[in-house]
């Protein structure tokens, strides 16, 4: 059972986590991607969340694991059809998150027209930190996020350079999907995005929410 925990020492019992894809543009372009018109959605299990404090494990049937750093979203409160004014209503917390990706899976995926269902969403591909009440967080949409692998900066970016904000995700997201108390939301990564090796040291940190680190087995 994937719980996670909104400091000081609330625990939620973690859901669905819904991705958001295709969110920053520079991060599209180093993908040779498209933008698209709407929010890319896709699905991880609970099973995918990693606390911190354990270390990432590399699957073995994957010889290119990349590192995406996110803001997380946890939900408080049940949410469906919601509007972008009111989101806060039912958003409990703000943390910072890695969506792991087998980035050779999903490139042959793509090719092959096939789902990312793997790629995404093998056990530990969410390592994540608590989260801060989000009432603490004083604007979701100037947050600076940052990734360093062995003390060597990765990924540096805005929450302002999301194509689509916040409030926007929100309501486009619980149009399609219920959101349930301890479902996380990943709003997607900046660019930068690389692979991980065994070995390696990460550290990620986001304004107003802290750093997290993890070590890769």
């Amino acid at each position: 059972m994937a719980i996670v925990v909104l400091r000081p020492d609330t625990d939620y019992r973690v859901g669905k986590i819904v991705c958001v894809g295709q969110n920053y543009l520079k991060h599209i372009s180093e993908l040779s991607s498209k933008r698209q018109d709407k929010p890319v959605l896709f699905l991880k299990p609970s099973t995918a969340i990693l606390n911190e404090g354990l270390d990432i494990r590399l699957p073995s049937y994957s010889s290119e694991v990349h590192h995406e750093t996110e803001l997380a979203l946890l939900v408080g409160n049940r949410a469906s059809r919601i509007s972008s004014e009111n989101w806060k209503d039912y958003i409990t917390g703000a943390g910072i998150a890695l969506d792991l990706t087998l980035r050779d899976l999903q490139t042959m995926a793509k090719e092959r027209g096939l789902p990312w269902a793997i790629a995404k969403g093998f056990d530990g591909s969410c390592p994540v930190s608590s989260f801060v009440p989000i009432q603490d967080v004083p604007d979701i949409q100037t947050l600076e996020i940052e990734l360093s692998v062995n003390d060597v900066l990765k990924q540096k970016g805005s929450t302002r350079d999301m194509i689509f904000p916040v409030a926007y995700l929100l309501a486009f997201i619980t149009s399609i999907f219920t959101l349930e108390p301890g479902d996380i939301v990943l709003t997607g990564t900046p660019s930068g995005v690389g692979p991980i090796t065994s070995g390696d040291q990460l550290e990620a940190r986001i304004t107003a929410i802290g750093s997290m680190t993890f070590h890769v087995a």
